[in-house]
């Protein structure tokens, strides 16, 4: 119990320091303007990156259920 408390702890630490480091640096850039076609290419970024890692966890799901790693 401890040890899962612990690891939720320093999980939650990290995603916190995580945030505050993002948001400084995303507040660091007020002098620069991203353009329309910046917004876009950012956007498409999000949207592929996310569904690239959707997919990926999906295959290792997948992989796990009809047992294609018990071998290994």
């Amino acid at each position: 119990m401890l040890r899962r408390v612990l690891l939720v702890g320093a999980l939650m630490a990290m995603l916190v320091g995580t945030v505050i480091f993002a948001v400084v640096i995303w507040m660091g850039l007020e002098g620069v303007a991203i353009s329309a076609h910046g917004w876009i290419a950012l956007g498409l970024g999000v949207f592929f990156a996310t569904g690239l890692g959707i997919g990926l966890m999906a295959l290792v799901f997948f992989s796990a259920r009809r047992g294609y790693d018990d071998q290994v």
